[in-house]
């Protein structure tokens, strides 16, 4: 169905594309030089940064990470083939059956009969990361672009709170990361100041080939307590979201300087990638696949 673009439309719209915008020089996310790669997944953030980005002007091409979670993944992979032929942006495909062997749910499933108990969402962020880190990079891109969303990092910082784990709250700002490394590839998030709703209102608006709603391996996964519970909170007490995201860019400063380390970013012994510890997340989980 075509959506009629009126006069109030119109204005969002403009709105919308401003805030991305400005949220890009407040933060200085992208310069004229940076050679920029945007992570997409087929969904509505991912999909309406990119859209942005390239209307903006940024040359930019697009990367995605096949889980092949099912029907799920069929249809965003479609559809961001579609958007990305349509709007004449490049497309890098990678897939994890053929970078790890198999899908998302098979390696779920291979640890939990060994014993290792990690929710869907945790093992895909872990694998997808390391992937995304690894091509980003392959591509000599200078900025992977993610499509984060305000709600999303207001439900990070949460999440983190909530967990007394404020160190890895401390690389949540708009350019993620404390450390600096030529093997690390800066991730930058325009829609930082851009609510859930907004996005879902623009894509729509502009009639994008997306698939709305959550993925299905994401039933049991913490953040959706806390994205409910923030949900809750926002119905009795408008702008929550945004003034915990106001809260928390007055005290990323602090947070950054207690946590800061001029040590440089590890290795992986077994695959070279950056890791906290000589054997990356990713490495552990593929080892216990054999």
């Amino acid at each position: 169905m075509t959506t009629i673009i009126n006069s109030k439309n119109t204005n969002f719209i403009k709105n919308f594309e401003n805030n991305v915008k400005n949220t890009i020089y407040k933060f200085n996310l992208l310069g004229n030089k940076d050679k920029i790669l945007v992570a997409v997944s087929g969904g509505k953030d991912s999909t309406t940064v990119l859209y942005v980005l390239n209307k903006l002007g940024y040359p930019v091409e697009a990367i995605t990470i096949n889980a092949l979670i099912g029907n799920y993944s069929k249809h965003n992979l479609e559809n961001i083939k579609t958007f990305c032929k349509e709007q004449h942006i490049k497309l890098h495909e990678i897939s994890f059956r053929k970078e790890f062997g198999y899908s998302l749910c098979y390696i779920r499933s291979v640890l939990q009969s060994k014993g290792i108990h990690l929710k869907s969402c945790t093992l895909c962020g872990v694998l997808k990361r390391y992937l995304l880190n690894k091509y980003t990079r392959k591509l000599k891109a200078t900025k992977l672009v993610t499509g984060h969303n305000l709600d999303d990092v207001a439900q990070s910082v949460l999440m983190n709170f909530f967990r007394n784990q404020l160190e890895l709250s401390s690389r949540l700002g708009p350019i993620t990361g404390l450390i600096k490394d030529k093997k690390f590839v800066a991730r930058v998030k325009p829609l930082y100041l851009t609510t859930e709703k907004d996005v879902e209102i623009y894509s729509k608006l502009q009639n994008f080939p997306v698939k709305y709603g959550r993925c299905p391996c994401s039933s049991d996964a913490y953040r959706n307590s806390v994205r409910n519970l923030l949900n809750e909170y926002e119905q009795i007490s408008p702008r929550t979201k945004k003034n915990i995201i106001t809260w928390y860019l007055k005290v990323l400063p602090k947070i950054k300087d207690y946590f800061y380390t001029d040590e440089s970013l590890r290795y992986c012994m077994k695959c070279g990638e950056p890791s906290k510890k000589d054997v990356c997340m990713a490495c552990f989980i593929i080892e216990k696949l054999k």
